[in-house]
């Protein structure tokens, strides 16, 4: 079996992350996603507008998405990678290299994002309205 792992926030769900999920599922058997915590994006300057729990209800509801756990830190990739015994770490091609460091315990794959889509872009269209 494949494991396959991606992260982020997927706040307001959209059809860009329903596509991400999709691909990432297709790198393997089992996908798991660490869904930053509200406490990390905090630390980041980041509010979203659900919660972890409403947004980790979400994604676990999606068929793609195996197991949901929190992501607390930028550091905890290694750990993650070695306690889920992942075979293929995802991520979106803005991240494109910043994961290489993953490449001697696992496969790092960036997948291009949904162009016309974004969480971003949703917040600034409706604040704009």
């Amino acid at each position: 079996m494949r494991r396959v792992i991606t992260y982020g926030t997927f706040d307001l769900l959209h059809y860009g992350h329903i596509r991400l999920l999709q691909r990432c599922k297709e790198q393997g058997d089992y996908l798991v996603v660490a869904l930053s915590s509200d406490e990390f994006n905090a630390g980041k300057g980041k509010k979203s507008y659900f919660s972890f729990d409403e947004r980790k209800h979400m994604l676990e509801a999606i068929r793609y998405v195996d197991l949901v756990i929190p992501e607390d830190n930028w550091e905890q990739k290694n750990t993650d990678v070695e306690k889920y015994h992942i075979d293929t770490f995802v991520m979106g091609d803005d991240w494109d290299g910043e994961f290489d460091f993953l490449k001697d315990k696992c496969e790092v794959v960036y997948l291009p994002r949904t162009p016309e889509i974004s969480t971003t872009r949703i917040k600034s269209e409706l604040s704009n309205s």
